[in-house]
């Protein structure tokens, strides 16, 4: 016999179902957002927002392996977007599509469409370079380059050529103040950037990413070394670089998640099983398998 809590389940499910009327009010189980706006709480519609990354059709394989299948969504401008899913899920194979990082690895096969601000950064005449500008990374593990605070921020734009160093002190300040670490920096910029604190290093690198004024930042479980403190900062600092930048994050904590993204991706086994706003995801989701994995059954 079901447990009142599984028939209360069922029952969300069904009016869920009801709500939806096959996908034409939400429209982003499947990642492509419907014309008519995605429903928020209380049944407030939110208008259509313009999409900064267009997925396509996604497939990627590494030599015979499939790890990516048939991914298809719209990541919008000035959100931030979580991938969430099991380890080996896919996540990260596809956080590094979108910068063509997987480009470095030998036997990867790559069909479909990515479109960044419309255009396909899968064109063979796009320089990587100009792509690697417009979408910056923050790894796993902070990686500051062995020289000054200063040179670490100030590495991107040098190699694309800025000569004035009036110009270049004031894209160190914005970058280290956009990334909340100026005022802890300010009096230490000739210091090695390896002096700093685990959380400020990671910082270090926003400010890095940034200084060269992407459209896209992604970040690949940038919290999942830090601890709690210095990660509540991380956290705090999304929300307001969403305000400039459109955020991608990988992350394996489903409470980081929660906390910090306007839609979730939640990808198994390289295929993408539902993507909606995250209060959805995490309240109601539609797919039985999603709530499994948000509620702890498996992964």
């Amino acid at each position: 016999m079901a447990t009142r809590a599984e028939m209360a389940v069922e029952e969300q499910r069904g009016e869920v179902s009801v709500r939806a009327s096959g996908e034409s009010q939400r429209g982003y189980n499947r990642g492509v957002p419907g014309d008519t706006g995605v429903q928020g709480q209380g049944g407030e519609a939110r208008t259509r927002m313009e999409p900064m990354i267009e997925i396509r059709k996604l497939n990627l394989k590494y030599g015979e392996k499939l790890a990516l299948e048939d991914i298809s969504l719209d990541i919008l401008k000035h959100q931030v977007t979580a991938f969430i899913g099991p380890s080996g899920c896919g996540k990260t194979t596809l956080l590094r599509c979108l910068n063509r990082l997987n480009d470095l690895v030998d036997g990867v096969t790559i069909t479909g469409t990515i479109r960044i601000g419309g255009t396909d950064i899968n064109d063979p005449n796009l320089e990587i370079t100009e792509l690697r500008k417009r979408v910056g990374m923050v790894f796993q593990k902070s990686n500051p380059f062995p020289k000054t605070i200063y040179d670490n921020v100030a590495y991107g734009p040098r190699i694309q050529g800025l000569p004035r160093r009036s110009a270049m002190d004031e894209i160190v300040e914005r970058s280290l103040r956009s990334a909340a670490l100026w005022d802890e920096v300010r009096d230490r910029l000739q210091e090695s950037a390896l002096s700093l604190s685990g959380g400020q290093q990671q910082r270090l690198c926003i400010a890095r990413a940034i200084a060269v004024e992407p459209d896209v930042l992604l970040m690949d479980e940038p919290c999942s070394a830090l601890d709690p403190i210095a990660t509540a900062k991380i956290e705090e600092l999304m929300a307001d670089l969403k305000k400039q930048y459109t955020i991608v994050i990988v992350t394996h904590n489903m409470q980081q998640a929660a906390r910090v993204s306007d839609y979730t991706a939640f990808l198994y086994l390289g295929t993408l099983i539902e993507y909606d706003l995250t209060k959805q995801i995490f309240v109601n989701p539609s797919k039985k398998q999603t709530e499994d994995y948000i509620t702890g059954r498996f992964g």
